[in-house]
């Protein structure tokens, strides 16, 4: 197993037990956006120790994340409709952790220009999520007629980066991402989750742009 993401070094460990208990791949995706949203809620309180738990739920989000695929290929229960959701789900808890982290800086120190950053970075999230949906719907398209296809579902392939500019969008899209829940553990220990909100702010918006970049929705990690 390679060093990155982090988080595949956790979620290793929990497949296997969660394969042995009656739940489906969607269910551990359903508890998934649970414990982001309960992550979100917790930073919003903007207390210290609700922050650390908030830092530990996100990083519950994540592994549960990767296990839910892991689940349905071991459980024979891969869908386009679990794929859909597993994507609602990464947009939905990402938007609302930013927007509550803004809410919670804000109120603690009574300055609406965190309040602000943080809805610039919930709609640098929603943005995206927007966008990957136009962009796959119209690549898959693209495929099925190149293909000669009758309309049977494409599956998408991993594309390895080529090149040091496909290098740089691969590492921001997919492993900082990936690993994105350890960061936000680490700043909440030393109280710092507000620097969050102005890097999301601006990195939220060249994340949805690094979008249209060829290739760039064909990279999994």
């Amino acid at each position: 197993m390679s060093a990155f993401p982090l988080v595949r070094h956790l979620s290793v460990h929990v497949t296997p037990v969660l394969a042995r208990l009656p739940v489906s791949a969607n269910q551990i995706t359903a508890v998934s956006l649970l414990a982001g949203l309960a992550s979100g809620w917790c930073m919003m309180q903007g207390d210290w120790t609700w922050g650390i738990i908030g830092g530990v739920l996100l990083v519950l989000c994540y592994v549960l994340d990767n296990c839910d695929g892991e689940i349905a290929r071991l459980k024979n229960q891969t869908s386009r409709f679990g794929m859909h959701f597993d994507t609602f789900v990464d947009a939905a808890v990402h938007t609302f952790f930013f927007a509550a982290l803004g809410i919670g800086v804000g109120e603690t120190t009574g300055e609406d220009a965190w309040l602000w950053l943080g809805w610039i970075a919930a709609a640098g999230s929603a943005i995206n999520y927007v966008i990957s949906i136009i962009v796959d719907a119209r690549d898959r398209v693209a495929e099925q007629r190149a293909d000669g296809s009758t309309g049977r579902e494409a599956v998408d392939q991993p594309r390895t980066p080529r090149g040091w500019r496909e290098w740089i969008v691969f590492a921001f899209r997919e492993l900082a991402r990936a690993d994105f829940c350890f960061i936000v553990l680490a700043l909440a220990v030393f109280d710092l989750t507000w620097a969050l909100l102005p890097v999301a702010a601006a990195g939220a918006q060249v994340y949805w742009i690094t979008r249209f970049v060829r290739g760039a929705g064909q990279y999994h990690v």
